[in-house]
């Protein structure tokens, strides 16, 4: 065998380490080398460049929801081009010596016909090494076709699990979702109670969440289904709403509270290790003290008892440094909007309007509601 052999068996190799790292493992791979990862940080970042300049949301997002499925299948066809050139450096530099071996044109046309189990025969192989791999390479490519068939389904299973909540918080606390509305919405003499179920949803979400994700990262980039909700920015509001009731209130809810938290904040950072997302500091302070000021009114007008001392808010600040370094590199790196604390207008939720009217009725919406309409 010469250097092309061993240069065809080293690519076939490294092709089939990262479909089993990337397709079969499920867990997270710490080594930092990937070829998966290069393609992915290669690919994203141009896609994140254009999105930038997409000017309006909707559009912006659409253009964003094509990079998931799309890069699974061009990943799937790069993989099936390298272990389809990996064979034909190993058929060429097989018996050099060789006067009857074909040129590296019809190794290619051979390994092509072999990978994809076409059967033609009117190229064959004559060494016992050759007919090896041919058997090995045909074998190989029916499993491919296989993985690829498998893989599909478990991808949009694990999306489709995560969009669920998402889409049933829609009601529970807005769209956007924000911590204010979450709580705000959960008034009343059974609210603790409802509330406190919900915590206990999102703390079984969350660690759906990092198992699905962890094993299978590009779930990551599926976009949700409408521009205003997002997986980030559910578990964001999850992260506020129990840190907020964590640092400054004591009621039924503050056992779950702690942890949802600590499920949450494991996910949130567990997953910035996967995209080697830096934590970082938030641009902008996402809960200035006015902010706080009429939260904490807007939440007592609602029924609940917030204290307001200088020990609930060194705890509300030392909690919200524990996940929000991490939620904003998240949010860098997969470009999406961290929703507010609380919002600075009331905004109509998603269940709420439809593609024909702002409110669901018979009215025709204005001009200005119909763009700004999520539908």
């Amino acid at each position: 065998m010469t250097y092309p052999a061993y240069i065809g068996l080293f690519v076939v190799a490294l092709v089939l380490l990262e479909a089993f790292e990337t397709v079969v493992l499920p867990r997270r791979v710490t080594r930092w080398f990937r070829l998966t990862r290069l393609y992915y940080i290669v690919t994203w970042k141009p896609w994140k460049w254009i999105a930038r300049r997409v000017s309006g949301v909707r559009q912006r997002e659409t253009f964003l929801s094509f990079y998931g499925p799309l890069s699974l299948l061009v990943l799937f066809a790069l993989w099936a081009i390298s272990l389809l050139v990996g064979f034909a450096l190993v058929y060429y530099g097989n018996e050099r010596h060789d006067p009857s071996r074909p040129s590296l044109a019809m190794c290619f046309y051979l390994s092509g016909t072999t990978l994809f189990t076409l059967g033609i025969g009117d190229v064959t192989p004559h060494t016992p090494i050759e007919r090896f791999l041919t058997v090995f390479e045909s074998g190989l490519g029916l499993g491919f076709l296989a993985l690829v068939i498998s893989y599909l389904p478990v991808i949009y299973q694990a999306f489709s699990r995560r969009e669920v909540s998402i889409v049933l918080l829609d009601a529970r606390a807005g769209s956007p979702p924000t911590a204010a509305e979450l709580l705000r919405r959960h008034d009343g003499p059974h609210g603790l109670a409802a509330l406190q179920q919900l915590f206990r949803d999102w703390e079984i979400w969350s660690a759906e969440l990092l198992e699905s994700h962890i094993s299978y990262p590009v779930v990551s980039y599926f976009r949700s289904q409408h521009s205003n909700e997002s997986w980030l920015a559910a578990l964001a509001t999850i992260l506020d709403s129990t840190a907020l009731l964590i640092a400054v209130g004591e009621n039924p809810c503050s056992r779950q509270a702690r942890l949802t938290f600590a499920m949450c904040r494991h996910t949130l950072v567990d997953l910035s290790q996967v995209f080697y997302a830096r934590p970082v500091s938030p641009e902008h302070d996402r809960l200035p003290p006015e902010e706080l000021s009429r939260l904490r009114h807007t939440l007592n007008a609602a029924g609940f008892e917030l204290r307001d001392d200088a020990a609930s808010n060194t705890k509300l600040e030392e909690l919200r440094v524990m996940y929000e370094p991490f939620l904003e590199a998240l949010s860098r790196h997969l470009f999406v909007t961290i929703p507010p604390w609380i919002l600075a207008k009331e905004i109509t939720d998603n269940w709420k309007t439809s593609a024909w009217s702002r409110i669901s009725g018979f009215s025709v919406p204005r001009q200005s509601d119909a763009a700004s309409d999520d539908h």
